[in-house]
């Protein structure tokens, strides 16, 4: 019944081969068998590793002179931030062993063509406020954060701290009894904190060099904030505050201190 169930397997499997290989199959795809009609498996990619750029040598600021002398020649130089800035450079003045040590936070306009800080209207209101407290500008050391004029007139945020560090070395190198600083920039350097934060109330800095240890009453200097001279001149009711903040220094004790 029905067709001849006889069938020569291989004969048919010749066939087959003789088929595919006249349709250009000429290589096996697996050695297993594999179900063409099934879903497909996903594709699975590794993710990339992130590309790491090779080490690049990182340039490190050498160690700043530990005598007064080199370090103010050294300030001048190639390795400090304003060394690429137009304008002239001008070193701090005034004894090496000042008791009374004033930092501003850059030179005025006109200090350049005088070759001096604080040369001009600013400076000659800063030695009345010197002369109120029994002071000369040859008695106490006068210094500046930025010892160029930034061309706004302002320190560019990214140099603040390089600038506070050497700020900072040049206070140990003095070893002042006390310091006045002059201007919000100046308060950031050595403080931290902005000038109406840090008015009003003494502050002690630990000038010692190597501060390896808590350092005695030697290595601290006594310091004040206050207003700079060209902020007084353009708001004169400020120079009241600045006169408490002149006797504080002297005194050695806050306004706080003082009123109890």
């Amino acid at each position: 019944m029905g067709a001849d169930q006889t069938i020569d397997w291989r004969n048919a499997a010749a066939n087959a081969l003789d088929w595919w290989h006249e349709a250009g199959v000429d290589t096996l795809v697996d050695d297993v068998p594999r179900d063409w009609f099934a879903a497909p498996e996903p594709l699975v990619v590794p993710a990339a590793a992130p590309a790491v750029p090779p080490a690049m040598p990182v340039a490190t600021p050498s160690a700043m002179p530990l005598s007064l002398a080199d370090f103010l020649n050294w300030r001048s130089g190639a390795e400090v931030p304003e060394a690429d800035w137009s304008g002239i450079s001008l070193a701090a003045i005034g004894p090496a062993d000042a008791t009374v040590m004033v930092l501003v936070d850059c030179p005025d306009r006109d200090d350049g063509d005088a070759g001096a800080l604080l040369s001009g209207a600013s400076g000659r209101l800063l030695d009345k406020m010197l002369a109120a407290i029994g002071l000369t500008r040859d008695e106490v050391h006068l210094a500046a954060v930025c010892a160029k004029r930034p061309t706004a007139g302002r320190i560019q945020s990214e140099v603040e701290d390089r600038l506070a560090e050497i700020a900072k070395h040049h206070i140990g190198l003095v070893a002042p009894k006390r310091l006045l600083l002059l201007g919000n920039a100046a308060s950031r350097a050595i403080l931290g904190m902005e000038l109406q934060a840090a008015r009003g109330r003494l502050h002690e800095f630990n000038h010692k060099i190597a501060q390896t240890k808590a350092g005695d009453a030697s290595d601290m200097t006594s310091v004040v904030a206050s207003f700079h001279p060209r902020f007084l001149i353009e708001k004169p009711a400020a120079k009241a505050e600045a006169w408490k903040d002149l006797q504080m220094l002297m005194r050695g004790q806050s306004s706080q201190e003082g009123g109890q």
